[in-house]
């Protein structure tokens, strides 16, 4: 249970408390019912895409069990669920002129009225990685500016059609730096696009990552452009976009490192068009005439495309001036202190350790940097070998608590102490899950699944976030009456 003290601090009215996840990492059934191919499929099935060499094809098997994960998430008490929509799902070929899957936008449907009748608010995003492979063979998908636009704003406008009446929450894009830097850039997500010929026969990593981001800031811009004109004033719901971005601390207060770790922030965040019109000077400097730029109108339609920030975060880094690295903004990371002590506790991925230190600052920045009010979409911890420990051991996750533990504090600390606003927090994961490059060796969710019999089991850290939920809603309660 949290502290007295820690109880003693309410959260927003309203605030959104609950559990993530995304349709290829649990969803499963991948030729069910219509589905086409997403570039993920055939990508993770490729001998040495993934680590221990498997794909989405069942993952945790939620396509066949949904009503038994609602149940989950009934159970645990919460009240907001983030899950996303697979295009690929509900337009088998993802094109505007290609045929929509009615078994697609059926499941659903069914799935956000099944939350609902549950009292569990739908946070819907509607791309998380999975691209049709159909967009992606026809005309090079995210590549393609004048199709991939055109394209995503149908799907959008789809969904927003067949399900805006229930949902009131809508995030366009998943962390548009991974898509474009992970996929196009150092080449580990589909479609595994690199300049490094060991990994790809195709892609030049120099130019198409800042393409492809460019691309997906426009296919985003236009999806809200057309949520606020056409749907907005009827549907009364929000949109925006969410984004990763973990907290760059300088190594030291050498004047080098801390320009260094603004730069590495420039451009891991990287969304100044949305919220500010214009790049962050580093960018411009960085990349010259390889950066995009957008026309008059087309920042007319970027600047300002979201109601809120979305934020993604795991971890700090302390950061180092030098290194050739674009994508780190031409830094060096590192957890080692000068005085050779680790930041945290390290994680099963080999990017995280906690430090809820960071977790705060980051908030307070991206606060004072664009004043949007901050939904938490994505946060959470990999406990070190925890796939290879037996169950009773992994449901102990005493690593997993410690970090909820951090971040808890530090999201009440931004609101009361800081003056914050931040009006949800989504813990990553509901489920073990399918982790992309990664496959099923790490697990993140506070809930641990037998990938075998698909049985789930909750974990210490499900009772902890769920317990403090329960906790700060009753003390609502009690103050408001």
């Amino acid at each position: 249970m949290p502290s007295t003290e820690l109880q003693q601090q309410l959260l927003p009215k309203g605030f959104l408390w609950g559990f993530a996840t995304a349709s290829f990492q649990i969803e499963g059934s991948t030729g069910a019912d219509g589905r086409g191919k997403s570039i993920w499929d055939d990508f993770s099935n490729t001998p040495g895409k993934t680590l221990d060499g498997k794909g989405g094809d069942v993952a945790t098997d939620s396509y066949r069990l949904w009503k038994e994960d609602i149940q989950l998430l009934k159970s645990y008490g919460v009240k907001a669920y983030r899950f996303s929509l697979a295009w690929s799902r509900i337009i088998p070929l993802g094109g505007r002129n290609d045929p929509v899957n009615e078994l697609g936008i059926k499941f659903y449907s069914d799935f956000i009225d099944e939350l609902i009748a549950n009292d569990i608010v739908p946070f819907v995003t509607l791309y998380h990685w999975d691209l049709p492979q159909a967009l992606h063979d026809r005309y090079g998908g995210w590549l393609n500016k004048d199709e991939i636009v055109q394209d995503y704003e149908n799907y959008a406008r789809l969904c927003f059609t067949r399900f805006g009446d229930r949902v009131k929450h809508w995030l366009t894009l998943n962390e548009p730096w991974c898509i474009a830097v992970l996929g196009y850039g150092r080449g580990i997500f589909a479609p595994g696009r690199s300049s490094d010929r060991t990994r790809s026969s195709e892609g030049d990593s120099a130019t198409e990552p800042w393409l492809v981001a460019h691309h997906e800031m426009l296919a985003h811009a236009h999806a809200v452009k057309a949520y606020r004109e056409d749907f907005k004033a009827l549907q009364g719901g929000q949109i925006g976009i969410t984004l990763n971005g973990d907290w760059s601390m300088p190594y030291d207060d050498s004047p080098e490192n801390v320009a260094a770790a603004q730069h590495a922030r420039d451009v891991a965040i990287g969304t100044d068009p949305i919220y500010l019109g214009s790049y962050p000077e580093f960018m411009k400097e960085m990349l010259g005439d390889r950066l995009p730029e957008y026309s008059p109108e087309e920042w007319a339609i970027v600047h300002g495309s979201s109601d809120f920030y979305g934020m993604n975060t795991y971890t700090t880094n302390m950061i180092k001036a030098g290194g050739e690295d674009e994508f780190q903004g031409k830094t060096m990371y590192t957890f080692t202190r000068p005085d050779g002590t680790q930041l945290g506790t390290q994680a099963h991925s080999p990017w995280l350790q906690t430090y809820p230190e960071g977790f705060r600052a980051l908030l307070n920045y991206l606060w004072k940097r664009y004043q949007k009010p901050i939904f938490v979409t994505e946060n959470g911890f990999s406990v070190k070998d925890e796939g290879s420990m037996p169950l009773e051991q992994a449901l102990q996750d005493t690593d997993r608590v410690e970090y909820y533990q951090g971040a808890t504090q530090s999201i009440l600390a931004a609101i009361h102490e800081d003056g914050v606003d931040i009006r949800s927090y989504f813990a990553w994961s509901l489920l073990d899950n399918f982790e992309w490059a990664e496959g099923y060796t790490t697990r993140f969710g506070v809930t641990y699944v037998d990938y075998e019999t698909q049985t789930r089991y909750p974990k210490a850290s499900q009772k902890f976030v769920t317990s403090v939920r329960a906790s700060l809603s009753a003390l609502s309660l009690q103050r408001s009456s």
